[in-house]
C-alpha cells in the first residue's frame, strides 16, 4: 500500500503550480519532464548543461545581490510569512515591515543614488 503525500507537498504545491497540474500529479503519481515543470512553473529556467546552469544561478544571484540586502530579507521573510498566514495577515506583515525599514541607512541610500543618478551602495543598514 502506498501512503499519501507528506512533507507539505499537497499544502503548498498547488499554490506553486495551481490546482489543474497540482491534481493531475497528484492523483496520477505520474513523472513528469523537465519542459514540463517550466511549463507549469515548478521551475523558472531550463538550462542545456550543469556550466549553463552555474552560469544563470551566478547571474540571478548577481541581480539579487544588487538589492538592498535588508529589503532581500524582508521580502523572503514577507513572502514565507504570507505563505502560511494568508493574504490579509500578510499584507499587515509587510506593512509592519515598510514602516520599520524608514529609518534605514539604505533606504536613504537609495533616494540620494536616485536622485544623483548613480548606483547605489547599499550596506545593510
Amino acid at each position: 500500500m502506498d501512503i499519501v503525500a507528506d512533507l507539505g507537498t499537497l499544502q503548498r504545491l498547488p499554490h506553486i503550480i495551481g490546482h489543474g497540474w497540482f491534481r493531475e500529479l497528484a492523483l496520477t503519481g505520474r513523472d513528469f519532464s523537465a519542459e514540463d515543470a517550466l511549463n507549469m512553473g515548478l521551475i523558472t529556467h531550463l538550462c542545456e548543461d550543469r556550466d549553463s546552469l552555474l552560469r544563470k544561478a551566478g547571474e540571478i544571484a548577481a541581480e539579487i545581490a544588487e538589492n538592498p540586502p535588508l529589503t532581500v530579507q524582508g521580502t523572503k521573510d514577507v513572502i514565507l510569512y504570507s505563505r502560511d498566514h494568508g493574504v490579509y495577515p500578510g499584507l499587515a506583515y509587510v506593512a509592519q515591515k515598510n514602516a520599520a525599514a524608514l529609518p534605514s541607512e539604505d533606504l536613504k541610500e537609495a533616494f540620494n543614488a536616485f536622485m544623483e543618478k548613480r548606483k547605489p551602495r547599499f550596506r545593510g543598514k
